[in-house]
């Protein structure tokens, strides 16, 4: 039986910035951050294959009324009608995207990650050290990158409550993700530190993962 880990539903009176209460003794802030909204645009909302498809929709339309006899006013309409449709999705999704941004603190301390995200429902997820297997980091050309991390068994987090920060593709093991932080080989040196350190090993720092085929669809990047 898995095991949830534990959220928090509340941030508006956060104790520490991030955090859903004041860090135990010992336990201190290592690094903290946000997704930037043009990464998570990309490759949590997938927005640029969005576009790409309603494009090639409105060329088909456009195609489909020229050779069915119409006129270039009509045939230009039928295209612009379909790229219509397609802005109001894909404008719901980027203004959820930037509150997203807006409301999502990443966090490391010396014992976890705590991701603290949501737009309409507020929530703040630990992820103990104790219970991430692996974890890789995967750069990106705009300078940002994902991290994501392997809960191990019988633990697992919650995909609706994390979404859009899990990694994408994986619904049946969500793999929490640092989404588009901003020096992503650097925060993983932090995190593998501190991996590290909190299982008395030598320092390893988290692993490059290239995007496999398996991991995305067509030219999709890592998420």
């Amino acid at each position: 039986m898995s095991k949830q880990l534990p959220g928090f539903f509340e941030h508006d009176n956060e104790p520490v910035p991030g955090l859903p209460a004041e860090l135990p003794a010992g336990e201190q802030i290592l690094w903290q951050g946000t997704p930037k909204l043009g990464g998570l645009a990309r490759r949590a909302l997938h927005l640029r294959w969005m576009s790409v498809y309603f494009v090639l929709l409105a060329l088909w339309r456009g195609a489909t009324l020229a050779g069915e006899g119409a006129g270039a006013l009509e045939v230009i309409q039928g295209a612009a009608f379909i790229l219509l449709l397609g802005a109001v999705p894909m404008g719901l999704l980027l203004a959820y995207g930037w509150a997203s941004a807006r409301m999502t603190m990443y966090t490391i301390t010396s014992r976890r990650v705590v991701i603290r995200t949501g737009v309409a429902l507020p929530v703040t997820v630990n992820i103990p050290f104790a219970v991430i297997g692996s974890a890789g980091v995967a750069p990106h050309a705009d300078g940002t990158g994902d991290i994501a991390l392997q809960v191990m068994p019988p633990h697992r987090v919650s995909w609706i409550a994390l979404w859009p920060h899990t990694r994408s593709w994986h619904l049946t093991k969500p793999q929490p993700t640092l989404r588009a932080v901003a020096q992503p080989e650097q925060v993983a040196q932090v995190l593998g530190r501190a991996l590290a350190a909190a299982s008395s090993m030598p320092v390893r720092p988290v692993a490059n993962q290239p995007v496999r085929a398996a991991d995305r669809p067509a030219a999709e990047a890592m998420a």
